[in-house]
């Protein structure tokens, strides 16, 4: 899947949770802004309610999106089977597509009403739905290769180049100039800090001022455009490579901490949504079956 495709691919994954969520709340607005006791004289009550055709039908295909995003994605990347059956990443995309709908339409289906053991499950939902922003946060801090597995330090290390071959090869740079671009990739220990927080703060500060630094080199040695908008480009990706290398092994201990978290949440969620699917069964409740 090229660049072109991979953003049409994303783009329609986002127009249909739009679409559904818009479609929703057009239809029930009204219904679901009024008090729970005003909702049994609502003209749309016997569809909108938990246990109606339409509240009903979003519980059933919102349960089925979770479970198979769940399912689908765990499957792809445990089993030697499914391997070769496209790249990690876009599996991985269609995972948080699916468990954004159907988190969206289980929501509407509870009719903004939570009781009992479901409310539970519902409650577990919204933190595997809450932490799955931050592990796609931490995700894509880490470096992959396209099809999705883990680069180690030394394979991001080896991402980098010599900037000053690059501007000697490139570039009518006089060396007073060069040494000032090169120097402004280069890490600086002294910015180190013991605290991420405050390290990332210095980081950022120093970066900008550095690529103040390389524009106005640039400005004063005229070089064309195309060539100035090359050299950023190096020196971009290179301070970008700084900053992965930097953070690599934290990011990889706070995304092995957050399966942690991520996990038994979803677990609980399941094993009480299956429960709560049987209990309706059992008393009767069907949809068009």
């Amino acid at each position: 899947m090229n660049k072109t495709a991979h953003r049409i691919y994303i783009s329609i994954l986002s127009i249909i949770v739009l679409l559904a969520l818009a479609a929703i709340i057009n239809k029930g607005y009204t219904y679901y802004k009024i008090s729970m006791e005003e909702r049994f004289f609502h003209p749309d009550h016997m569809m909108l309610k938990p246990s109606g055709l339409l509240g009903h039908g979003m519980g059933i295909l919102g349960s089925l999106f979770m479970i198979l995003g769940v399912s689908l994605y765990m499957a792809r990347k445990r089993y030697r089977i499914f391997s070769r059956l496209g790249f990690l990443k876009h599996w991985l995309e269609f995972h948080i597509f699916l468990c954004t709908l159907g988190p969206i339409l289980v929501l509407f289906h509870t009719s903004f009403k939570f009781g009992g053991i479901v409310a539970i499950s519902f409650w577990s939902m919204v933190a595997v739905f809450l932490s799955g922003i931050i592990g796609r946060f931490i995700y894509i801090q880490i470096p992959r290769t396209i099809e999705g597995r883990e680069l180690s330090l030394s394979e991001v290390r080896g991402m980098k180049g010599d900037m000053g071959d690059a501007l000697r090869s490139s570039t009518q740079l006089d060396e007073a100039s060069q040494k000032v671009i090169a120097d402004s990739v280069k890490v600086k220990p002294e910015l180190y800090h013991s605290n991420f927080i405050v390290r990332t703060f210095r980081k950022y500060i120093d970066d900008n001022k550095s690529l103040r630094n390389v524009k106005a080199v640039l400005r004063n040695n005229n070089l064309p455009k195309s060539q100035r908008l090359e050299v950023m480009s190096l020196v971009k990706n290179e301070i970008s490579l700084n900053r992965r290398i930097e953070r690599l092994t934290l990011m990889q201990n706070m995304f092995k901490y957050w399966h942690v978290a991520h996990l038994p949440f979803a677990l609980v969620m399941l094993i009480i949504m299956v429960i709560h699917v049987a209990v309706t069964l059992v008393f009767g409740y069907r949809w068009i079956f």
